[in-house]
Formats: C-alpha cells, sequence, structure tokens
C-alpha cells in the first residue's frame, strides 16, 4: 500500500494513495499518520473512502519521525569519484530533522552556499525498535519505503572539520516522499532503479542493486551503535553522479535550478532550488 500525508506544511492529513493514483483521506480512521497508525489502516478498502480533489501538496509522508539516521559512501563509484577510499564498514552520520521536507517543497540554499548537491536515495523507515538485530531478521523490522533526496553542501561537509552534518542538516535538506510505500508492494529493496536530474539533463542513474551494503546488513549494523525506534529514518546511500563528481568541472546548484528525482514504486520529486531568506523578514543575503 502506498501512504502520504497532504495539505498545507504543518496541517498534513493522512492519505492513501489508490491503484489510479488518487489521494484518498484516512482522516476518518486516524488522525495522523504514524508508524503505530499503519496497523489500523493496513488492508483498508480504499474504495469507500473521500477522495481528495484538486492537487494537494505532498507533505513528508510519515509523522514522528524520531532520528535521520544516514549512511555514506555506500556505492563503490560514488565513492571513487568522491576521491575517498572503498568503505569496509558503513559509514553512518545523523541528518537534522530540521532537515526534513516534503518531496516538491522549495530547497532553500543555506546563507552563503557554494556548492550545494543532490543525492537521491532509497529510504528505510522503521517499523519495529532495533537493538542489535540479526541481519536475517532485519527486514522483518521495516514499516516502509521512501524516496529520499540528501541535499548537501559539500563545502560545509567537507572542509569545515570532519563533521558531514555540517553540510548535511540545512533545514530542507532531506526531502521525502511523495509515498511511504509498504514492504509488500515493493519486494526486494535491493533491485530498484533509480534517477536524478537537474534541469532535463540526467545526472544520476543507478539501481540499489549496486551498493555496497545492502538494506538488511545496514539496519542489523546501525542497531548495533543506534538504536532505531519506529519511524526513524534510515537512508541508504546515493549512486554516482552528484554534482561534486562530475569531470572536467564539478557542478553545484543554484537558484533556479531543478532537481528531479525518481525510484521505481516509490514515485517521483520535483524540487526548485531557491536562494536563502531570512527566516523571519524572507529577505535575502
Amino acid at each position: 500500500m502506498k501512504f502520504c500525508r497532504f495539505g498545507p506544511k504543518g496541517s498534513e492529513k493522512p492519505g492513501l494513495v489508490d491503484a489510479d493514483g488518487r489521494i484518498r483521506d484516512l482522516t476518518g480512521h486516524v488522525a495522523e499518520l504514524t508508524v503505530d497508525a499503519l496497523d489500523s489502516v493496513a488492508g483498508i478498502d480504499a474504495g469507500p473512502l473521500p477522495i481528495v480533489e484538486g492537487t494537494p501538496r505532498y507533505g513528508v509522508p510519515i509523522a514522528g519521525i524520531g532520528k535521520i539516521v544516514a549512511i555514506g559512501l555506500n556505492y563503490r563509484d560514488h565513492a571513487i569519484e568522491s576521491n575517498l577510499p572503498i568503505p569496509t564498514e558503513p559509514m553512518m552520520f545523523m541528518k537534522a530533522l530540521s532537515s526534513l521536507g516534503g518531496p516538491d517543497d522549495d530547497v532553500m540554499l543555506p546563507k552563503g552556499a557554494t556548492h550545494g548537491d543532490w543525492e537521491v536515495e532509497l529510504g528505510v523507515v522503521i517499523g519495529k525498535t532495533c537493538r542489535y538485530v540479526d541481519r536475517a531478521e532485519a527486514l522483518d523490522h521495516v514499516a516502509g519505503y521512501v524516496l529520499v533526496n540528501d541535499v548537501s553542501e559539500r563545502f560545509n561537509q567537507k572542509q569545515r572539520g570532519t563533521q558531514w552534518s555540517k553540510g548535511k542538516g540545512h533545514d530542507g535538506f532531506c526531502p521525502v516522499g511523495p509515498w511511504l510505500v509498504t514492504p509488500d508492494e515493493i519486494g526486494d529493496p535491493q533491485d530498484l532503479d533509480m534517477s536524478l536530474d537537474v534541469n532535463g539533463t540526467r545526472m544520476q542513474t543507478g539501481n540499489t542493486k549496486t551498493m555496497i551494503f545492502a538494506v538488511d546488513e545496514l539496519i542489523s549494523y546501525v542497531s548495533e551503535y543506534v538504536t532505531l525506534e519506529p519511524g526513524d529514518l534510515l537512508i541508504t546511500g546515493t549512486p554516482p553522479g552528484v554534482g561534486e563528481g562530475k569531470k572536467p568541472d564539478p557542478i553545484f546548484l543554484k537558484a533556479g535550478d531543478t532537481m528531479h528525482l525518481k525510484i521505481a514504486k516509490l514515485g517521483e520529486q520535483t524540487q526548485s532550488v531557491v536562494g536563502w531568506r531570512h527566516p523571519r523578514t524572507g529577505a535575502s543575503e
């Protein structure tokens, strides 16, 4: 099944996406779409649910995300293009919850940004507490899968010390959605085509089968160091084709650019890139 949250930012309602791609309103059944609420709407008949008219904004498809754990350099060719060693163990970092955004919300570059970049990624929403989970049981702890853009500011990420979160946690740097898709509808998470275009030009093409560390291995590994709670989001790395790695010259995001992302079975995202605006006054830098 495909679940979503729709409506203005901060006032999203729970929804289900039917076989024809129409949003059905779930507010008569759940007040908010959290992992805990999924059980109460699993297998629900979409037919009697009210159809949502028009083209409402999609929000982050699941509420109650407690933390975002990200995996870096999980595709061999991406590590090579980044001029970094191939990891022998998963590389972990965190993204701030304030980086969450809807799949089609504008992406605002941070103040003084010069090295904005893109990363199409498979996201995993945790459904059950994971603490020292065996790899063989790891996928049983998944509530669903989502499309994620792990937006980055490479200068802040790599030139301001060793903490990647400085370039990964800016506001709006983690667009998620449009849907949370349940595991039964995804099947094998290690065989999903993925792509990202900037201004209509293909930048990234990949498939999750080329991950260095598969989803089940990542869940098991991360659970040794960080307890994953229901609703947590694990993002699993990006294939080659990021702007920083373009040859002969890197390409970085600027105001006016458009990013378009796809992952098979998980839908599409489109974000416009905008320049920094003061959070209170709206004034540019």
